[in-house]
């Protein structure tokens, strides 16, 4: 079994930060990548960003400059730092995991429940 479970989100206003983390527990043998997602009332889920397993990064152009995705690989942890937070970032932010609980197994993905984001004007 893994859990993921996401801490972070609230009320902000425009131009505010925050910080949002995804720690992975349970049975994982090892982790790929790790992703941030959000969706938007009435909108589809969509990438925010991604950091891989060697450490690289890539960005939605809407949230590059101002989100900064990273990992602690030792406390199988995911986070995202928001900065310049605007209304339209308003969201409920999820986190994927893409890992492996046994050498045998292929890659899964295991999503978090969810956090609320909302920034106000």
């Amino acid at each position: 079994q893994v859990q993921l479970v996401e801490s972070g989100g609230g009320l902000v206003q425009a131009g505010g930060s925050l910080r949002l983390s995804c720690a992975a527990s349970g049975s994982i043998f090892s982790i790929n990548d790790m992703s941030w997602y959000r969706q938007a009332p009435g909108k589809q889920r969509e990438l925010v960003g991604i950091v891989t397993s060697a450490g690289f990064t890539n960005y939605a152009d809407s949230v590059k400059g101002r989100f900064t995705i990273s990992r602690d690989n030792g406390k199988s942890t995911l986070y995202l730092q928001m900065n310049s937070l605007k209304p339209e970032d308003t969201a409920v932010y999820y986190c994927k995991i893409s890992l492996r609980t046994t050498p045998a197994l292929r890659v899964s993905d295991y999503w978090g429940q969810g956090t609320q984001v909302t920034v106000s004007s």
